[in-house]
């Protein structure tokens, strides 16, 4: 295959990888609304912990390095809790 195809179809992974972290960080307001509602600070450390563990184990299973992929999410987690943070009035983000 050409690489101009390959670069296509990574561009077009890319924009789907977008759309899907677009997706996740727009779930923030409703967990802020039910961590608010069970009284739970934002971070959540044992939930972060879940998370990372799940996804490190399914990227080994799948044959990808578990902890770059671990590193990912970390990144989509602390994302996500300053974007709680700046819904509930607590953040610098717009």
């Amino acid at each position: 295959m050409p690489l101009k195809k390959v670069r296509e179809k990574i561009e077009k992974l890319d924009a789907q990888i977008l759309n899907l972290i677009e997706q996740r960080t727009a779930l923030a307001k409703d967990v802020l609304n039910a961590k608010k509602a069970l009284g739970m600070p934002i971070n959540d450390v044992e939930q972060n912990r879940v998370v990372l563990d799940r996804v490190a184990n399914a990227a080994t299973e799948r044959g990808l390095d578990g902890e770059s992929v671990k590193r990912v999410f970390e990144i989509l987690i602390q994302m996500n809790i300053e974007r709680q943070h700046e819904l509930s009035g607590e953040g610098n983000l717009p």
